[in-house]
């Protein structure tokens, strides 16, 4: 059943399977993001500056609408690993049909809904008349091509539920090169504008998702589906759909937060835009360590607990929150002092005032990242052991904090006071979180306690 390419972690070195998980999926997800980063160098580049706050400014709502699907997938892939952790193969493939029955109908959905309400959401968000026509078509085409965005995020969310970490890894690689070539083709030979951008980034992405299904076809007999997988069940749809819909809603909540925060940024105008823009977008591959220390950690705990063995799960949390803090440090450093100089990856060094905003939201918020980092951490550990409210609640105080920062301070202080939405929402994220995986494991640890002496009296 081609074990020798699933990856078994309920037996071995916590630590050490963690990280060669975790590397590939980081760069991964490097790779991912690098889509609308490629999207934004290339634009500001060769189109100018207010074509990267045109294509930058997006990002907050490119996160909001990839992260519904990427959050629906992830929860979705959950009771795939925990399956896979119990051995029951059956069961596995079943729960990975009904995944795709969902997926392809949350993307039409999306799609449907999301190409009508193009205009009024940026028109909520504050975009000037001058970028709105660059917005709405970049947009546009990305609304269009959802359907490849689920595809790729379930079957990648398939291989990672069986320990596969590095194949989506490759597939990314390939695409994002992809990316930029046409991005390049697009813009520079056929003069083609932002709407070149968006055209090459789902072009990519369907690729990558095509990568994806034949190496499953080819490489993974255990994930063959079979007519009977795909008999509907509306109890199997309710399970997946109670841990999709709150890790869906989880990145929904989170990323409405930062449309609001992009929206009190917008009026300070193109400028301020574009710093901010691309500020947030090395601050996302800076992240994309924590964010792959949250996806291991998720299928981690899925295995284990799909396994019974709760004690590797506390063992693996506790060494994830070390590895987590130490990059946190190295993060700090990095963009405190070297951050003004990543900049040009974007700009020109002669948009001092671009840079120097970028360098404002930078020094405002550095300070925070092991807050940030731990929380990658415990909702996703929670979502591993089945729990989606919580983590969901976690998301809830993050807008909370986000949209009272914003309300205080956009309009009545400087720039840096909106730059501090981002601090308080990682810590108001963190209050339900960790008390309640605190409860959580106290809780197991006594129903094992209870659990061994009825064992020892028989």
């Amino acid at each position: 059943m081609a074990a020798n390419t699933t990856n078994d972690m309920t037996s071995g070195s916590p630590v050490r399977l963690i990280l060669q998980f975790m590397i590939p999926v980081c760069l991964g997800n490097i790779f991912q993001q690098f889509y609308n980063v490629a999207d934004s160098i290339v634009a500001g580049q060769f189109i100018g500056v207010d074509a990267l706050a045109a294509i930058g400014s997006t990002g907050s709502l490119m996160f909001f609408v990839t992260g519904w699907l990427t959050g629906l997938s992830s929860g979705f892939a959950i009771l795939v690993s925990q399956w896979f952790g119990a051995k029951r193969y059956d069961q596995m493939r079943h729960y990975v049909a009904m995944s795709v029955y969902l997926a392809a109908a949350f993307a039409i959905v999306m799609t449907a809904g999301l190409l009508i309400l193009n205009e009024p959401i940026l028109r909520m968000m504050n975009f000037s008349d001058e970028i709105m026509p660059d917005v709405m078509s970049y947009m546009g085409i990305i609304y269009a091509g959802l359907i490849v965005t689920a595809a790729y995020n379930s079957l990648a969310a398939f291989l990672r539920a069986l320990g596969d970490s590095r194949s989506p890894l490759y597939f990314l690689i390939i695409s994002a090169v992809i990316n930029v070539v046409l991005d390049i083709a697009f813009i520079v030979c056929f003069g083609m504008g932002v709407e070149g951008c968006a055209y090459a980034t789902v072009i990519a992405q369907g690729i990558s998702a095509l990568l994806c299904f034949i190496y499953i076809l080819k490489r993974y007999p255990i994930l063959h589906l079979k007519k009977e997988d795909f008999r509907i069940s509306f109890q199997s749809f309710g399970r997946l759909l109670a841990l999709g819909i709150p890790m869906g809603l989880q990145f929904s909540i989170t990323a409405i937060g930062t449309i609001i925060v992009q929206g009190a940024v917008n009026v300070y105008g193109e400028v301020y835009m574009a710093g901010f823009a691309a500020a947030g977008k090395l601050q996302n591959i800076i992240a994309t360590v924590f964010t792959a220390f949250g996806a291991t950690i998720a299928t981690y705990v899925g295995q284990n607990r799909g396994a019974g063995k709760m004690d590797r799960v506390k063992t693996g949390v506790r060494y994830t929150q070390i590895m987590i803090l130490a990059w946190s440090v190295v993060t700090m450093v990095v963009v405190y002092f070297f951050g003004k100089y990543m900049m040009l990856l974007f700009v020109s060094p002669s948009e001092t005032e671009v840079i120097r905003v970028a360098e404002m939201y930078f020094h405002a918020v550095f300070w925070c990242y092991p807050f940030l980092g731990s929380i990658f951490l415990y909702r996703n550990t929670l979502q591993g052991m089945g729990y989606g409210l919580v983590p969901m609640l976690g998301g809830v105080f993050e807008l909370a904090a986000r949209s009272a920062i914003v309300m205080f301070v956009a309009g009545r202080t400087s720039f840096v006071g909106v730059c501090l939405s981002d601090p308080a929402a990682w810590i108001a994220a963190l209050i339900p979180l960790i008390p309640y995986y605190i409860y959580t494991m106290r809780k197991w640890e006594k129903q094992n306690k209870v659990r061994t002496a009825v064992q020892a009296e028989r």
